[in-house]
């Protein structure tokens, strides 16, 4: 199998990189991974993970619920109510961090098509794009999406959409500073960036550390904070405009986390951890388990 070996920082460029904590993937191998930081710059990554033509196969699980939809035990179905709270909350903040009612979207790693579903309810154009086979047919079935392939990425025209979003997708994506540049060429002029990730300088990620869910190995290549996200953009001439907590990630993760330490009683144990990170969040917004930014061009 072959494997990145990353010895350049893609924030900065620093060759000065060092080992972190190495991590366990819960969901599909039992593999271990190396998480790596740059020394200059903080940015955190994962080392060794499988090369994007070849890590299909620790996607292969029905435990990765946002390509099998599944809801399947306690945690997935507190997932799908938490997200159908969500999708409305995601739904509101595109159209204000935007000021349009309706517009031309693109949802990149749609998964099984729930919030591009909802924006065309809404009365929105919608591109979406996913790489899983599976989800791409769960959203045709379900929703009478036609979801492109995410080769198809590279085919759109430029300056051709007013909004795009990632929804935890960003930290999946091998060619990371390519991404960033291909943003750019898509949006419109005024148009709005919307990216969530996980926040490793979260409160939960500092309570688990090397068990922290979030970090995700090797699924999750990358693994951003507030600052490194702030240099991102401003790398590839875009301006932070806002930046939202998502406050119910840390319940999930902090229960996912619990449960691949293999507690007793994961979920109680999660939901109390939760609480607690959701409780350091109030007037530290930088320290929600995930975050979601706002972005335009500059």
């Amino acid at each position: 199998m072959n494997r990145l070996q990353i010895n350049v920082c893609p924030l900065c460029g620093s060759t000065s990189l060092k080992r972190v904590m190495t991590c366990t993937d819960h969901f599909a191998s039992g593999e271990r991974f190396e998480l790596h930081a740059c020394e200059k710059c903080g940015f955190l990554f994962t080392q060794g993970a499988p090369v994007e033509a070849e890590i299909g196969r620790y996607y292969e699980s029905s435990e990765y619920i946002s390509h099998s939809d599944t809801r399947k035990g306690v945690m997935n179905t507190v997932y799908h109510y938490v997200r159908s709270y969500m999708l409305n909350r995601k739904a509101r903040l595109v159209q204000k961090a935007s000021a349009h009612k309706q517009g031309r979207l693109l949802d990149i790693g749609t998964g099984t098509g729930y919030f591009a579903d909802k924006m065309q309810q809404k009365g929105w154009k919608v591109e979406a794009v996913e790489k899983s086979p599976q989800a791409r047919l769960f959203a045709q079935e379900h929703f009478g999406l036609q979801v492109k392939d995410d080769s198809e990425l590279f085919r759109l025209p430029e300056h051709s959409f007013d909004v795009i979003t990632l929804w935890h997708v960003l930290e999946h994506l091998e060619h990371l500073n390519e991404v960033w540049e291909l943003l750019y060429r898509l949006l419109d002029k005024d148009g709005t960036l919307i990216v969530a990730v996980p926040n490793c300088q979260s409160f939960d990620a500092c309570l688990y550390g090397e068990h922290w869910a979030a970090y995700d190995v090797p699924r999750h290549l990358w693994h951003f904070s507030p600052v490194t996200m702030h240099r991102f953009a401003d790398k590839h001439n875009f301006t932070m405009c806002s930046c939202h907590p998502m406050p119910f990630d840390a319940f999930y993760v902090s229960m996912l986390s619990e449960r691949g330490q293999k507690h007793k009683a994961s979920f109680l144990r999660g939901m109390l951890a939760g609480g607690r990170a959701w409780l350091s969040c109030i007037g530290r917004k930088e320290k929600s388990s995930s975050m979601i930014y706002v972005f335009r061009k500059k």
